[in-house]
């Protein structure tokens, strides 16, 4: 297919097409998508440096999932909440980072010598990342809203398009992973 023709497509053509490993497909997406993401992430963040390693953060997730990737309402959308997740997992570490330095000597007396000594809070903040990244992305993205967002419930189902069950359940798994993994930790964590 030539350019011009591309260029011309509706969204769900194009993610159709993506999926089948175009690269001149995910080049128009890139082109057409890309200042609207680096302002989006540059407003949120006020930081040039990190608007640009969010912004291929999600492309960069686009094309890693093209296989199975489902678009529901447009690239607009996908994309809006793609940027707002990535920003909010920015937000989320510097915030658990100023947290942690304010909160380490009340949190930390409840731990014995041992796990004080033991404790590396770079090495639990890259676990708790990874183990984050492992949940489902739905399941990742309503925790985020919640924890790092402040959104109750219902403004989450309202967003994402789903039941408040359905967040619920979300939430319930993502708990159950990161107690599972950190166990009395996770306080220092959220």
């Amino acid at each position: 297919m030539h350019k011009a023709h591309l260029l011309q497509l509706p969204d769900i053509e194009l993610a159709n097409l993506l999926k089948a490993d175009s690269e001149a497909v995910f080049k128009i997406i890139y082109e057409r998508y890309w200042q609207k993401l680096y302002v989006v992430a540059r407003k949120r963040l006020n930081n040039s440096m990190e608007a640009e390693e969010i912004v291929q953060d999600v492309f960069s997730n686009l094309w890693r999932r093209r296989h199975t990737f489902q678009l529901q309402k447009g690239f607009d959308n996908y994309f809006a909440v793609a940027v707002k997740f990535e920003v909010l997992n920015r937000m989320a570490k510097h915030a658990r980072q100023s947290q942690f330095e304010k909160d380490a000597a009340v949190n930390l007396k409840d731990f014995d010598e041992t796990t004080l000594q033991l404790l590396d809070y770079n090495e639990l903040q890259r676990r708790f990342a990874i183990t984050l990244s492992e949940l489902p992305e739905k399941c990742r993205l309503v925790f985020q809203l919640q924890h790092y967002d402040g959104k109750t419930q219902k403004q989450i189902a309202d967003e994402m398009d789903i039941s408040v069950k359905t967040v619920e359940a979300h939430l319930s798994k993502a708990r159950k992973k990161l107690r599972d993994e950190f166990g009395n930790l996770l306080g220092l964590l959220l």
